[in-house]
């Protein structure tokens, strides 16, 4: 199974194209354990509007397939329960403040890297694919005294901040890239050795790591951004 990594942002009518493979697995998998509609575990930690956003997500990935969500939603002084995971045919954390979701999911790692391993897919929307990384950027915008990408960007944080994610893939991820600007971020960050590498994704675009390399999909594109002789080389995978 694979993981699908979702830059974060909001269709006026969603066409469900960035969950399409995931729900696809995720109804292979509740398919063979006789289930009718695959059990989607959606996570949603948000300070406030937990529930909103919860159900934004299911909209957002509803017009790809039926399913059944299994919500837990908790505010940035609640906790995720084990219970969150259980029996489920597909994983979907939604976005809000990265360091957050990190930080409450912490003491579920080992088990997501497990269900993922037996073939749960996963997918994670801003900052739950930011945090799918080995190596996690949760936020910042300077590197020392120098300003490296937008402030509002940076998460409530101020020094770029690399720390262990979920170790579902094993290069750093940056999200809402073209919107957001944050693309001069995971530069800086390739650049001064922060990360050995990294994969930027636009709003409304996903990244599907798998068996079968990397795939993109949706409305936008993939930035590579690689060490290299003079620096840094950056690219993009499209769609």
């Amino acid at each position: 199974m694979s993981v699908h990594l979702v830059g974060g942002g909001w269709q006026d009518a969603p066409d469900g194209v960035e969950y399409a493979a995931f729900l696809v697995e995720a109804t292979l998998r509740a398919t063979a354990a006789g289930r009718d509609r695959p059990r989607i575990a959606v996570v949603s930690v948000r300070d406030g509007d937990h529930d909103e956003h919860a159900a934004r997500l299911i909209a957002a990935a509803s017009p790809a397939g039926e399913f059944e969500p299994h919500v837990t939603a908790v505010a940035h002084d609640g906790a995720v329960p084990a219970t969150a995971f259980a029996e489920v045919d597909g994983i979907l954390v939604g976005g809000g403040l990265t360091p957050v979701y990190r930080d409450l999911l912490e003491p579920h790692f080992g088990e997501l890297r497990r269900l993922v391993a037996s073939g749960v897919p996963y997918l994670g929307f801003s900052a739950g694919a930011a945090i799918a990384a080995e190596r996690a950027l949760v936020g910042g915008w300077r590197i020392g005294d120098v300003a490296v990408s937008p402030e509002e960007a940076a998460e409530d944080l101020d020094e770029i901040t690399v720390v262990p994610g979920i170790g579902l893939v094993d290069v750093t991820i940056d999200v809402h890239v073209a919107q957001w600007g944050t693309l001069s971020r995971l530069v800086a960050a390739v650049e001064a050795g922060i990360v050995e590498g990294g994969l930027g994704i636009d709003e409304c675009t996903v990244l599907v790591v798998g068996d079968g390399g990397l795939r993109v999909a949706g409305q936008g594109s993939v930035w590579r951004v690689l060490p290299a002789e003079s620096g840094v080389a950056v690219g993009t995978i499209g769609a």
